[in-house]
């Protein structure tokens, strides 16, 4: 089994969640930077990612 094909929920997972932090912090984010998560882009997106990669890693059979 090729890494791909054993890790592509994961994968899409981690793209789907860093696109949701990324929108997350883009549209409703934080205006006074005391916000330790939505106040960062970057923080946000890799967040969202993190979190995405754990739910899809629930999603196994």
């Amino acid at each position: 089994m090729t890494l791909i094909k054993r890790f592509w929920p994961a994968m899409l997972g981690g793209v789907l969640g860093a696109i949701t932090g990324w929108s997350y912090w883009a549209f409703v984010g934080c205006s006074s930077g005391s916000c330790p998560i939505t106040s960062n882009p970057f923080i946000s997106t890799l967040y969202g990612a993190f979190v995405g990669i754990l739910l899809a890693g629930t999603l196994k059979k």
